[in-house]
């Protein structure tokens, strides 16, 4: 029988990646929109949109 994951028991290493990419993120997705306003480019926008969907997964325990 194969064993089920359960994404509420996670390994110690991806439990501190998960809170280190929750620090992260939020300045990260400041700067982006920052720099995008600045010089908006196809990379940037592209960018902004990853990180914003990066947050609010990491807000809303999606990951």
């Amino acid at each position: 029988m194969k064993k089920r994951f359960n994404r509420y028991v996670l390994p110690p290493w991806m439990q501190k990646v998960k809170r280190v990419c929750g620090q992260f993120i939020i300045p990260f997705t400041i700067f982006q929109g920052i720099r995008t306003l600045l010089l908006p480019t196809t990379f940037d926008i592209l960018l902004l949109i990853f990180f914003i969907l990066v947050a609010l997964a990491l807000y809303f325990e999606m990951i």
